[in-house]
């Protein structure tokens, strides 16, 4: 197992110097998904949550948190990131729906976590506007499915 990056010589909690790391283009994408029931899709399609239009909250959200996420997780660099992107996909299973996340920055670390962070809060959005008429709903699978430098 390699050394974890976030412990100091003396086993505490650490911020990462990057300063000595050239900046480079970053990407990361995360996915993740919030098991519903089909009666529960059918009403986020069709925009009668009585919250309002679930998906579109959830895409502000998730690119709020993206942008906030240096905030939100202790260790994290405050990134200002350049784009943000966060997209919805319904399996023909009709029992879920499928959230991708990319985040892109010019920096000197990494922009996963603020495409995790993305993911995360587009789904906690949508259970949260949804949980009146769903209390099976499930939040799954949030994973980093890639991250890239040039």
């Amino acid at each position: 197992m390699s050394k974890l990056t976030h412990i100091n010589a003396q086993g505490e909690a650490s911020m990462v110097d990057v300063s000595a790391k050239a900046i480079q283009l970053r990407e990361a994408v995360a996915a993740g998904e919030i098991r519903l029931q089909t009666s529960t899709l059918k009403l986020i399609q069709s925009e009668k949550i009585a919250k309002g239009n679930v998906l579109a909250a959830a895409r502000l959200a998730a690119i709020l948190a993206a942008k906030k996420t240096g905030e939100l997780i202790p260790l994290c660099h405050p990134l200002p990131i350049t784009h943000c992107e966060v997209n919805f996909n319904f399996p023909k299973s009709r029992d879920r729906i499928i959230i991708t996340a990319s985040a892109k920055i010019a920096a000197q670390t990494g922009v996963e976590m603020e495409a995790l962070t993305a993911v995360s809060v587009a789904a906690l959005t949508i259970y949260d506007m949804c949980k009146a008429v769903d209390k099976k709903m499930r939040i799954t699978d949030i994973k980093l499915i890639s991250k890239t430098k040039k």
